[in-house]
């Protein structure tokens, strides 16, 4: 979602993303803890306002990690890039429609086991499957309930925003970025579906409490089965909020039949535990183009898993430029104990 207006589009070379490196850039200091369970390893800004074939590099939204290792990258202007795992430079880049021909507003971002790509959009909302050519191949149900009004009882800009599969790859998981109308603000829906005979049908759906101001960004699976969540805000002349939290979805009430949330007895929301607020991470010499509470933030959009074990995690996280000349096009390196 754009959390603010765009201002303008301003493109540069893409040499300027020629000393980007995913693991340890010049900038990156190591052990830098943001929290007991996560520390910031490192940071690029080496694709901001870049092109790549003509297309703008930035204004993504998700993350994931291709079969190859390589990083496929959504953006919420209808390009699907795949980047270089080490690198993160772009090593092609696609264009995204729906049936219609018709641009997306791509939130969020799934490669199945056989490199298709699923992808959501927040503007009907949607959820495709995509060849890498960009091929639409399916399109997969959604609960009326979960519709922009006046189909259904979500609000524009608010929905689908966070994609990912749970281990194994059968179950696929979007979450909600805001509340349905009839749902107390802040417990937003997280909806599932099951893989049966090469499609995907309906299946449980979850409740999950924001913090107060927050709106969920963004879910992805750790191998364990339960989800990273980061929650994302912005206020004018301070800057963003982004929470890193882990849920459990083991105990909550499956609430597809709940017309309603309101928080009422009977129903068990996820479960959550805060792994880090990233206003305290080392800024690692980062430099802010707007009034922030830490010059490292930004307007964080994507996560994904790249790799660990034995309860550690290595994530990368990407913020959402929106075009915008006083937002930045950022990576992240991060670890996390779980």
């Amino acid at each position: 979602m754009r959390l603010r207006p765009l201002l303008a589009t301003v493109t540069a070379a893409l040499a300027a993303a020629a000393c980007l490196t995913a693991a340890a850039p010049a900038n990156a200091q190591r052990g830098n803890a943001c929290s007991p369970s996560v520390s910031i390893e490192s940071f690029s800004d080496g694709l901001d306002k870049t092109t790549y074939e003509g297309t703008f590099v930035g204004n993504f939204s998700a993350l994931a990690v291709d079969r190859d290792g390589r990083i496929a990258a959504v953006s919420d202007r209808s390009a699907l890039f795949t980047l270089d795992r080490r690198t993160l430079r772009p090593a092609s880049v696609v264009p995204l429609a729906d049936e219609t021909g018709a641009a997306l507003d791509s939130e969020g971002l799934a490669v199945d086991r056989d490199g298709t790509r699923l992808i959501a959009s927040e503007t009907e909302p949607s959820v495709r499957r995509y060849a890498r050519d960009g091929r639409i191949l399916d399109r997969l149900p959604v609960p009326d309930a979960l519709k922009v009004a006046p189909a259904g009882r979500a609000t524009t800009n608010q929905t689908f925003e966070g994609l990912t599969f749970l281990p194994g790859r059968h179950t696929l998981l979007a979450g909600m970025e805001g509340s349905l109308a009839g749902d107390t603000t802040g417990i937003v829906r997280f909806q599932t579906w099951e893989r049966q005979r090469g499609h995907f049908a309906l299946d449980a759906q979850y409740g999950y409490r924001t913090d107060t101001g927050l709106n969920v960004s963004e879910t992805t699976a750790t191998p364990d089965g339960r989800l990273l969540v980061l929650e994302r805000g912005f206020t004018a002349g301070v800057g963003n909020t982004v929470r890193l939290y882990l849920a459990d979805l083991r105990r909550a009430t499956n609430t597809s039949g709940i017309d309603n949330l309101t928080g009422q007895s009977g129903v068990r929301l996820a479960r959550k535990t805060l792994l880090a607020d990233l206003v305290n991470c080392p800024s690692l010499g980062a430099q802010a183009k707007q009034p922030q509470p830490n010059p490292l933030l930004d307007n964080i959009e994507g996560l994904a898993v790249t790799g660990g074990g034995h309860g550690r995690l290595n994530l990368l996280l990407v913020s959402d430029d929106n075009q915008n000349p006083v937002q930045i096009t950022r990576f992240y390196s991060l670890r996390v104990r779980l």
